[in-house]
């Protein structure tokens, strides 16, 4: 006997699963999320929310919440944000700025109808909480997973009250695992990790103290130091600070971290050395790079870090998880539905798993370039790309989308391709990426962000479900994606633009069209009007049936 059903559970109720849990809702679908821990975290693991990931959260009603929670900084002269000195007090070593940096204060307007937005974690956790009950999802913090089984129908899980000891068993149609680095769902599993492994160990240290003096009022995201005794990276969330204090792990280690000790690092790491210090607390992490051979076993999905792990080094880490939750928030929901086939669940690992290596050898050599850290050794040269392009202009190729003349259909032959220990981080394929300042409107790729002439951005336009995106002259593409959509029950939204930029962005022309999934994906583009004798209604009904997984029998 179960003491409940649920269509979803998630087990992780950090930055992604809390984001999940959300996506989930949003969709229609309440999920139940899980989380070990009696409250969200006070440590600020993630500091900002980059632009791709401002934009789904701004999709769901969350952008306001976010600018009102963000840190007010002045002072954006420099525009990565990032500060290299001896100490915060001491002398300046230089502000980082390379090519390849979009900072938190970059402009993203002519990329994005949104920003960075420098909120960390500790801020933005109760925010996402707060939305996902809003929107119906069962939330429960203080309560873990302790064991689950799944079979052909669905995941059978135990649920312990931390508090209580008291255990329910819980029948969920899926499981999505965000519970983080270490995973005990991927371990229970079964599933290797590959990659470069630990890196460095870091210990954090939240703390409050009076810095105006040592700030001196400059603006930064993070202040890294390096003296004789700290190595770390400073940060504030604007009321209390963290130290990312480096140390070398040997036995007692991390318990040797008490109160004196974190004093003492703090006041080298600021410069200060009579500092009033007050220690809120220490948590261990490491700095490292894991990515999971697989992100699906059955009914059970892994998001976030428990995917994936990556150094810090561009901000991708909790970025790139969000999205993981956001790719399959709507693949879910409209399998449960029964608006899709089972079979649109497997393209969450076809398109997220490249997505994942790629990051990871991105943050990578980022790391290495930053820090030039030699405990790393020998890794396989990987050419960086610019910030944006790791953000957003990755491509994806799978069942859910339809590939044009002369380009592949199926995975993309670059990262992620390889079965684990045969990924080669050098091999990538310029055809899996796009250069978002200069869009192709391919399939697969983001749907660009384009300024109207009536206000607002093509990404604004995007919703829930399916839309269809057509030129001026595109009206019969427009009728005949809602015929196809009404005839399988599936929601559909249609535009016609008239704006030239918005064909040049897409790479239509006035007669095109373009269908985007509902995670802002572009599924199918047809660059004008349909050959002679083409019926439009049946080409798009094929195009549907083909992304969402439907069989012949599906879509009669």
């Amino acid at each position: 006997m179960h003491d409940e059903h649920v269509p979803v559970l998630i087990s992780g109720g950090s930055l992604v699963g809390l984001s999940a849990a959300v996506f989930l809702a949003w969709h229609g679908v309440r999920p139940l999320l899980v989380e070990r821990h009696p409250d969200t975290s006070i440590y600020a693991r993630a500091w900002g929310v980059n632009p791709r990931t401002m934009e789904l959260y701004r999709s769901v009603g969350l952008e306001p919440a976010i600018r009102r929670a963000q840190r007010r900084l002045e002072g954006k002269d420099r525009a990565s944000g990032i500060l290299r000195a001896e100490s915060l007090a001491g002398e300046e070593h230089e502000w980082f700025e390379v090519p390849y940096l979009h900072g938190v204060f970059e402009d993203s307007s002519p990329v994005s109808p949104t920003g960075w937005a420098p909120c960390p974690q500790d801020r933005l956790e109760p925010l996402l909480r707060a939305r996902a009950v809003e929107l119906g999802a069962d939330v429960r913090f203080g309560v873990r997973l302790a064991e689950f089984e799944q079979d052909g129908e669905g995941v059978t899980a135990v649920l312990e009250d931390r508090s209580t000891g008291g255990r329910r068993t819980v029948r969920a149609g899926y499981l999505l695992a965000c519970d983080g680095n270490a995973s005990p769902v991927r371990r229970r599993l079964g599933i290797p990790t590959d990659g470069l492994g630990t890196m460095v160990h870091n210990m954090a240290i939240l703390f409050e103290a009076d810095l105006t003096e040592a700030v001196r009022g400059r603006a930064f995201m993070h202040c890294q130091v390096m003296n004789e005794d700290v190595m770390g990276v400073l940060g504030t969330d604007g009321e209390r600070w963290q130290l990312d204090a480096m140390y070398f792990p040997g036995a007692g280690a991390e318990e040797e971290f008490g109160e004196e000790r974190c004093v003492r690092l703090v006041r080298a790491a600021t410069g200060l050395p009579e500092l009033e210090v007050r220690i809120l607390g220490r948590l261990p992490w490491e700095l490292a790079a894991r990515v999971a051979a697989r992100v699906r076993a059955g009914r059970v999905f892994l998001a976030g870090d428990a995917a994936r792990v990556h150094p810090p080094t561009g901000g991708f880490g909790a970025n790139t998880g969000v999205q993981d939750a956001h790719n399959l928030a709507w693949k879910l929901a409209y399998v449960l539905s029964g608006r899709a086939g089972a079979a649109l669940l497997d393209t969450y690992e076809d398109e997220r798993l490249p997505v994942g290596r790629f990051t990871v050898d991105q943050a990578v050599a980022r790391s290495l370039d930053r820090f030039k850290n030699p405990a790393v050794g020998d890794v396989a040269a990987v050419p960086i790309v610019d910030d944006l392009t790791v953000m957003m202009g990755y491509r994806y190729r799978s069942s859910a989308t339809v590939p044009e003349a002369g380009d592949p259909a199926g995975p993309a032959p670059g990262p992620g391709a390889p079965g684990p220990g045969d990924h080669d981080p050098s091999d990538y394929d310029p055809a899996d990426y796009d250069d978002v300042n200069a869009p192709s409107g391919r399939p697969g790729t983001r749907a660009p962000h384009v300024p109207l002439d009536t206000g607002g951005s093509t990404i604004d336009l995007l919703g829930r479900d399916f839309t269809l995106l057509a030129g001026a002259d595109g009206a019969g593409w427009a009728r005949a994606a809602a015929g196809a959509a009404r005839a399988r029950g599936v929601p559909l939204d249609a535009h016609l633009i008239a704006d030239e930029p918005w064909a040049k962005a897409y790479g239509v022309g006035s007669g095109g069209a373009v269908l985007v999934r509902p995670d802002g994906f572009i599924a199918w583009r047809a660059g004008g009007g349909p050959a002679p004798g083409t019926d439009r209604q049946d080409t798009l009904g094929r195009v549907l049936d083909r992304v969402l997984s439907r069989t012949q029998e599906e879509a009669r």
